[in-house]
């Protein structure tokens, strides 16, 4: 498979979970990727799993000067950066009321900030190039809202609101901005005690799928906007929800599912 071919992608938070899934199915496509994390030794195994292709990276997003070095290296090795998938992120519960400040902006820093970081990064080779693909990871609690989740929520709204913003300033370079909208995906972060998927589905009864999402299923669509398949796609929001962000059923009325 060659939708990809040569292409080189950075992917954020890549060592675990979705971002491991969509390096995986960018190489398995023919890039070359570079997965990026502060898990080194998941990120380095996950490398040597995947070839020549792959090389590790340990980047911590909210830093300026990390992301300066990791970039510097990738352009002195392959001297292009086609591809940035700006997926790195954290989840916390908690009311709005017990949320600190401090964990407040820790989660601001890694989500968005980093996110700001990695495209003022990557956008100045882009330019040089005349061409690029820039995939911001929100989420479907960046369309919705979801309670417990202040911090998180305002950061995948941001994150949103980043992607419309520079798919504006960069689109006449030839540089795209998009962004995917994860629903309940079968993660570490969403099932952290690994409970199987037959249970989990139970708590997504309500909704058209009826079942939690899988990393391929996110991976797939990163592929696409990835691809030159979405030259056109320019600030679009790619929701991988399983319906979540459609609606919900009533059970007890007509139209809801039989279970």
């Amino acid at each position: 498979m060659t939708r990809l071919k040569d292409k080189i992608a950075i992917v954020t938070g890549a060592a675990q979970g979705m971002g491991a899934a969509i390096a995986e199915n960018f190489v398995k496509e023919g890039a070359h990727v570079i997965i990026c994390d502060i898990l080194e030794k998941k990120g380095e195994a996950l490398a040597t799993e995947l070839g020549e292709q792959a090389t590790f990276a340990r980047l911590d997003v909210s830093s300026e000067e990390n992301w300066h070095s990791v970039v510097t290296n990738i352009i002195g090795r392959h001297g292009k950066i086609d591809i940035l998938v700006n997926n790195a992120g954290i989840l916390r519960f908690h009311k709005s009321e017990d949320t600190s400040v401090e964990l407040f902006q820790q989660i601001l820093n890694i989500n968005l900030v980093g996110a700001h970081i990695g495209i003022v990064s990557v956008v100045p080779h882009m330019k040089k190039a005349g061409q690029g693909s820039i995939i911001n990871m929100s989420s479907a609690d960046g369309l919705d809202g979801a309670n417990g989740l202040s911090a998180y929520g305002a950061s995948k709204w941001g994150l949103r609101g980043l992607t419309k913003v520079t798919a504006l300033e960069f689109g006449p370079h030839n540089i795209r901005v998009n962004s995917i909208h994860p629903g309940g995906i079968n993660t570490a972060m969403v099932n952290p005690q690994g409970v199987p998927s037959e249970y989990i589905n139970q708590g997504f009864k309500i909704y058209p799928a009826q079942r939690v999402g899988e990393v391929d299923e996110v991976a797939s669509a990163a592929v696409y906007l990835a691809s030159d398949e979405s030259t056109y796609c320019m600030g679009s929001e790619i929701a991988v929800d399983g319906g979540m962000t459609a609606g919900h059923y009533y059970m007890t009325m007509p139209g809801a599912p039989e279970i």
